[in-house]
C-alpha cells in the first residue's frame, strides 16, 4: 500500500528532470537573445525589455551609433573593430545599468532605454557620450573614434510604440552626426533636419522633414 511519502518520492526524479530541461531551455533562450561579440542583448531580447520600461512615463530611449566604424576596420583591421564595438557595448551598459537595457541592433548601432528618475536626461547622456569617446585600452596604435547620440522622451510622443520611438531617436542621432554635434534630442525647438535618418532612409524618402531638437 502506497503511502503520500512513497507517492511523494516517486514524483521526485521526474520532477528534478523537468526541472533540468526547463533550466537548459532558459539557458539556450537567453544565449540566443545575447549578441556573441559584446554581451549585450540582441535586437529580441531588446523589445521585450524595453516594451515593458516604456510603460514608465519617465523612459528615455537612445539610440547610439559609432562614428567612422568602416573606416577604422578599414585601417586598423575587423580585431580593432571588434574591440570597439566590445568596449562601446561594456561602456553603454555600465553607463545605463540594471534598472534600464542595453541592447545591439546590429553592425555598429546601439540602443538603450534608461529611466530618467531626476529628470537629468540630458546631464547622463553628455557623461554617457564623453566616456564612450574615450580611446580603447591595449590598442597599438590607440583606436580614436566618437559616437553619435540621438535620444528621445517617452512622454514626448505619448502616441509612439518602441519602433516609433527608436525611428525618432535615429533622425535626431543621424542629424547630430551630419552637424558633428555628438548628441541630439528629438522633439524640441523646431529645428528641422535636412536628413531623415538612416533606418527612414533605407525605406525610402519621406515626404515631410522630421523635427529634431538640440539636446537640453
Amino acid at each position: 500500500m502506497s503511502t503520500p511519502a512513497t507517492v511523494l518520492l516517486s514524483t521526485l526524479p521526474p520532477a528534478a528532470g523537468w526541472a533540468v530541461h526547463a533550466w537548459r531551455m532558459r539557458a539556450r533562450l537567453n544565449t540566443a537573445r545575447r549578441d556573441p561579440l559584446t554581451g549585450l542583448v540582441t535586437r529580441d531580447g531588446f523589445t521585450r525589455r524595453a516594451t515593458v520600461l516604456l510603460k514608465d512615463p519617465r523612459a528615455v530611449v537612445v539610440l547610439a551609433d559609432v562614428d567612422r566604424f568602416k573606416q577604422i576596420n578599414d585601417t586598423h583591421g575587423h580585431a580593432a573593430g571588434d574591440a570597439l564595438l566590445k568596449a562601446t557595448a561594456d561602456r553603454l551598459a555600465h553607463h545605463i545599468g540594471r534598472s534600464g537595457v542595453a541592447g545591439r541592433l546590429g553592425g555598429d548601432e546601439f540602443a538603450a532605454v534608461v529611466i530618467d528618475d531626476h529628470g537629468a536626461a540630458a546631464d547622463l547622456l553628455a557623461v554617457l557620450h564623453g566616456v564612450l569617446a574615450r580611446p580603447i585600452e591595449g590598442q597599438d596604435p590607440a583606436v580614436h573614434t566618437t559616437v553619435s547620440l540621438g535620444w528621445v522622451r517617452a512622454c514626448d510622443f505619448p502616441d509612439d510604440d518602441l519602433s516609433g520611438l527608436l525611428r525618432r531617436a535615429d533622425e535626431a542621432m543621424y542629424a547630430a552626426k551630419q552637424a558633428r554635434t555628438g548628441m541630439r534630442r528629438a522633439g524640441l525647438g523646431r529645428l528641422f533636419a535636412t536628413v531623415t535618418g538612416r533606418r527612414s532612409g533605407r525605406m525610402g524618402a519621406r515626404t515631410a522633414p522630421s523635427v529634431v531638437g538640440v539636446a537640453a
